[in-house]
């Protein structure tokens, strides 16, 4: 008996350290970016370095997450980390920012198989009576990851060099695959199916259409351009044949049918909202550390720490009382917390203290924490064993959907509100001229200490004005997100964990 443990104990461990690495590198790239286009060159094609990994990622979840359904966890699971670590090992010898960018797409894909079947993996292999405990740990360091990220990224790419960034992937990911090739001992029997050929394809293409008119809109392109325009007409058509194949299909990669289930369409549109909510203080209080505070790099990365603590909190909290009260009861009471930190950072100036920021992120990160374990327990609840992977990714799938989504919004909210407050700022006098060609209006000047020094004190004063204004704007807005979350949460339906039901279906499986 205790060997068992013994072995479970080491699966879970391989399992953390998988959703760590693929997790983490959505934003280890944020802090290293600069330096990368430094070596590398490409500056006005690094947008294609995270792009390529997201749309990668996204498009995979649902495919591998119903493959592994099909076909059991185990072996998608060993691809995924391979094809992750050979994406890893790739992008640290890219000799060009095009080559970073293709073998990105490649770690995408390891990451889209690794993301969905971890978190299913240790719903089948754990004990129902652990299951609630485990989901709140694995919740955790995924939150976690998002954070740590970029301050893991930040101190690598000054003290080593920014390929290490992807090589530190390599000795983590042969542990992990170690760990689940020798210990972990799938049970379950997978049935051959036919495979989803075309809703996988037509899918791909929805995701990678969306996805790159969303990142390059209004960046690369103008949002009314042909190019823009074009990829949202072949998002929509690529969806419309997606949804006619997979109500064909006899195994679809989505089954709609899922989403008659109140709870488990409700924990996704949760899971939606609350990421997109989330986002914004993720991406915009750095900015506003740096941009409006003149804070430093590492300052700006430290400030996210009281966030990921308390993130840590409510997620591991929330994966203990599962089994004693509703996914309801704990999500309504999280929730709230999010949108009371959210509404809070409305209030900033730029004579705020660093403690009240400090506080307002610490109830922010209580507020997200508990979507991260909670709703992935919530998502499954009832369904058989056969179904948990293609509801475990659809989940993930919607949440990485609502930050891009939250990412792309906020920022064309954000850039918008700024020019509009320098405009009323400057009037016709315009901004002051930056050396080198630096654009004052781009937030992510400021954040640079030598761009700073060659403003004027009076006229540096208007724009971190306008700064403070544009984020304050921005967190005003995704205020909306938060209650929509909220309000969602209450219509949830207000089952709990129930370890004797699960008992069942465990000692059915094992």
């Amino acid at each position: 008996m205790q060997k068992g443990k013994q072995k479970t104990g080491v699966v879970i461990a391989g399992l953390l350290l998988a959703i760590l690495m693929a997790s983490m590198d959505n934003t280890i790239m944020a802090t290293a970016m600069g330096t990368i286009i430094g070596d590398l060159g490409g500056l006005d094609k690094f947008i294609w370095v995270t792009s390529a990994y997201m749309v990668a990622e996204m498009a995979g979840m649902p495919i591998f997450g119903k493959l592994s359904d099909m076909y059991g966890r185990k072996r998608f699971f060993v691809f995924g980390i391979l094809v992750f670590m050979a994406g890893s090992a790739l992008c640290g010898t890219a000799n060009s920012i095009i080559e970073l960018s293709l073998f990105r797409a490649v770690q995408g894909i390891g990451a889209g198989a690794l993301i969905p079947i971890t978190f299913t993996i240790m719903m089948d292999a754990v004990a129902p009576e652990n299951r609630g405990k485990l989901g709140g740990l694995f919740g955790a360091v995924f939150g976690m990851s998002s954070i740590f990220g970029p301050l893991l990224g930040a101190y690598i790419t000054d003290h080593i060099h920014w390929a290490w960034i992807f090589y530190i992937n390599l000795p983590l990911g042969l542990i992990s695959l170690g760990m689940i090739a020798l210990f972990y001992k799938e049970s379950l029997e997978h049935a051959k199916q036919k495979i989803d050929w075309w809703g996988a394809v037509s899918l791909v293409g929805a995701v990678v259409c969306f996805m790159f008119a969303m990142e390059l809109g209004g960046r690369e392109f103008a949002w009314d351009s042909f190019p823009i325009i074009g990829m949202f007409a072949g998002f929509a058509l690529f969806t419309v044949l997606f949804i006619v194949a997979e109500k064909r299909a006899k195994e679809p990669i989505i089954t709609f049918g899922l989403f008659k289930s109140r709870l488990f369409s409700t924990s996704n549109a949760l899971a939606f909202f609350s990421g997109a909510a989330f986002i914004t203080a993720s991406v915009y209080i750095p900015i506003y550390i740096q941009g409006v505070l003149g804070g430093s790099a590492t300052n700006a990365g430290l400030v996210l720490l009281p966030m990921m603590l308390g993130s840590v909190v409510t997620a591991t909290a929330g994966g203990a009382l599962m089994t004693k009260l509703s996914y309801r009861t704990i999500m309504i009471s999280t929730l709230i917390l999010l949108v009371g930190g959210i509404a809070l950072l409305t209030t900033l100036t730029p004579d705020s203290s660093r403690l009240a920021i400090t506080l307002y992120m610490i109830l922010v990160g209580l507020g997200i924490g508990g979507s991260f374990s909670v709703l992935s327990n919530a998502a499954i609840h009832a369904m058989p064993m056969r179904q948990r992977g293609t509801a475990t990714s659809t989940l993930n799938f919607l949440r990485s959907l609502g930050m891009t989504l939250g990412i792309t919004i906020f920022g064309i909210v954000q850039s918008h509100a700024l020019t509009r407050k320098l405009s009323e700022a400057f009037g016709g006098s315009g901004l002051p001229a930056g050396g080198e060609g630096i654009d004052f209006s781009d937030p992510h000047a400021l954040m640079n200490p030598e761009a700073r020094t060659q403003i004027p004190e009076q006229a540096l004063g208007k724009i971190t004005d306008g700064l403070s204004s544009s984020i304050v704007f921005t967190f005003a807005v995704g205020i909306i997100p938060a209650v929509l979350a909220l309000a969602i949460a209450f219509m949830m339906s207000k089952e709990k964990l129930d370890p004797a039901a699960e008992t069942e279906q465990y000692a059915a499986a094992h």
